[in-house]
């Protein structure tokens, strides 16, 4: 066997389906490629056009794009393209264009198609896409459970290197799980083995544990396939275990989510990982609105919808604690950078300010607070240049007050709790809804739990939560026919935001409150509560519908906003909707404010 085709075999053996080859069956494979060097903007085949085979990337990257020239994908190595024609008549289905100097080989077309027929792994991998039809949006928003690879292959961290390998190429795989008991703690790969281990002369008898990647990132199991891409786009890597409570249940790959297509999101997260300033972050940002014309036109759930647009804000937000440390240096101690109000509970929608603040290792000096005032407004600067504007309110981190020690945050919430005065019920709201975006964790779990736990045994306080939570009320009038805004710029609009998006936030956080509930998503927070009892399964549903049609409403409207050259807002005016649209955003407001009173006269459990 020469030399290039042991290189394009171990090149094969990194991918699905090809990895599922005998090994004898993947080296005839590789001598029947074509390697083909493209260079940057060459046009590689255009619609319409006689397709040669189907092209593997083995460096560089690939624009893929509809007819119409709109962009289906940017795709880089060990990803595939052309197989869409392949599986119709034959024909490219999109256009092809090289973004960078790239090697691609071509798998001829006769060979693809007789892969097809004797390889029932082959078929399956690409038959269980085909069809112009598919929807892109569609595989990008399954849960992760309905792509894993269930069960998959495990070793502990004292396997030899030789047995690892012996078993990934009995296998026919490209990594193992390392686990201590039911945890995963480490990734080993092929590239491991042959890079860390074979490169570095270690002997067979090492223990995998000295050259597998530690830690790997890991997502539960309710986690959408959007969620898998973007922590691998971001964060460059291609395997991530799936758990369930820490325990591994499955595993996804790359080549699981990107062998055909990279939706519009995934491609904005791979732009804002590789941004170097500001400005690159900004264009990247700046294309959200055609995200969420893309996702709403096309049906996406609002629930998903708001959760890939804020992944988006997520990634720009750790692009730019990168960038701060590049240019201030280390942090002097560990440091969390957290997101509240509606990236907090990944609900951005087409308009959002920035909520956010830094709790700092309880080790942190006087003196090391200006590096951290630095970064805070390098990256509230950078937010704001992103479209993200400044909390009026001055809730972030580059106000000082929410720039702490752990142990001065454990205070601020212990004294909202204790003296729940309207203040202190105002901050609490937004503390409430935390999520960590960068740094290190564990600044927080303990602190949230603490919190609730402290929170929810406080019946003055908890009483003090629902009165102010009540204040915001859907737009209903005496007789629950619309109550539009009376004047001003928005006259005879209904602000789906305050009255009514956010009553059922509250409505969601008090019920987090009292069933001591992690969860910040408001539609997680929900259904948790149904789940644990702290809301009937009547309210629950009543109180989900409602709140699926509202927000749902308000992403038309800014939609609606978009399409006619203007800038999302969420002033509707009712009569823009149809009668029966309107019939039923009313019936939603209406259990809204049943739900609230509910509450607020303590029925909230019986209804």
């Amino acid at each position: 066997m020469n030399t290039q085709v042991t290189v394009t075999a171990e090149f094969l053996s990194l991918l699905h389906p090809y990895d599922s080859l005998a090994s004898e069956a993947r080296s005839e494979l590789a001598a029947r490629l074509v390697p083909t060097e493209v260079t940057k903007g060459q046009q590689i085949y255009s619609a319409g056009d006689a397709l040669d085979g189907i092209y593997l990337i083995a460096s560089g990257e690939v624009e893929v794009r509809e007819p119409n020239g709109s962009l289906v994908s940017i795709l880089g190595p060990r990803n595939s393209f052309g197989e869409r024609g392949l599986m119709r008549d034959g024909l490219a289905a999109t256009s092809a264009q090289a973004v960078s100097d790239s090697l691609l080989y071509v798998l001829p077309s006769d060979v693809f198609q007789k892969l097809l027929h004797e390889s029932a792994d082959f078929a399956r991998f690409f038959n269980r896409s085909r069809g112009s039809n598919v929807s892109v949006d569609t595989l990008y928003t399954l849960p992760v459970s309905e792509l894993m690879t269930s069960d998959p292959m495990t070793c502990g961290t004292e396997t030899e290197l030789i047995a690892a390998a012996r078993a990934m190429r009995d296998r026919s795989i490209s990594c193992l799980v390392v686990m201590e008991g039911r945890r995963p703690v480490g990734i080993l790969t092929t590239q491991d083995l042959t890079e860390k281990g074979l490169a570095e002369g270690l002997p067979g008898s090492t223990p995998v544990g000295e050259i597998m990647t530690s830690d790997p990132v890991a997502l539960s199991h309710d986690a959408l396939c959007a969620d898998v891409l973007h922590e691998m786009l971001e964060r460059n890597i291609g395997h991530v275990p799936i758990t369930r409570d820490n325990e591994l249940v499955g595993i996804v790959t790359q080549t699981d989510l990107t062998r055909h297509r990279v939706v519009s999101s995934g491609s904005l997260i791979r732009e804002i990982a590789s941004a170097g300033n500001q400005s690159a972050l900004a264009r990247t940002v700046a294309q959200i609105p055609d995200l969420l014309v893309q996702l709403v036109a096309a049906g996406t759930r609002h629930d998903i919808t708001t959760r890939l647009i804020t992944d988006i804000g997520d990634a720009a937000t750790r692009r730019l604690l990168s960038l701060a440390e590049e240019k201030l240096g280390a942090p002097p101690v560990p440091y969390l950078w957290l997101a509240c109000g509606s990236q907090g509970r990944r609900e951005q929608t087409g308009v959002s300010d920035q909520d956010n603040c830094l709790i700092l290792d309880d080790a942190a000096r006087p003196e090391d607070m200006e590096y951290f005032h630095a970064l805070a407004k390098f990256v509230s600067d950078g937010l704001d240049a992103c479209g993200y504007y400044y909390c009026p309110g001055e809730m972030m981190a580059t106000n000082p007050r929410w720039c702490q020690p752990l142990s001065v945050w454990r205070d601020y919430f212990a004294g909202w709790i204790r003296k729940p005065d309207p203040m202190a019920q105002m901050l609490a709201s937004v503390m409430f809804d935390l999520r960590p975006i960068g740094g290190e964790t564990s600044l927080h779990g303990e602190l949230i739990a603490e919190t609730l736990d402290r929170a929810s045994g406080n019946s003055i306080f908890v009483a003090h939560m629902i009165a102010n939570s009540v204040k915001h009320v859907p737009p209903l009038s005496l007789f629950r026919s619309f109550a539009t805004i009376r004047s001003g710029e928005h006259k005879n609009s209904v602000d789906l935001k305050l009255n009514g998006v956010v009553p059922v936030v509250d409505l969601a956080r008090i019920y987090a409150i009292q069933g001591k509930l992690q969860v910040v998503n408001t539609r997680g927070r929900l259904l948790a509560a149904a789940e644990t009892d702290v809301l009937s399964p009547s309210g629950a549903r009543d109180l989900l519908d409602a709140y699926d049609l509202i927000a749902m409403t308000r992403l038309r409207h800014q939609l609606g906003c978009i399409q006619a050259g203007g800038r999302p807002d969420n002033f509707m005016i009712p009569s823009t909707l149809s009668d029966l649209e309107r019939s039923h955003l009313r019936d939603a407001f209406v259990v809204v404010k049943t739900m609230q009173s509910a509450l607020a006269q303590g029925k909230a459990m019986i209804l």
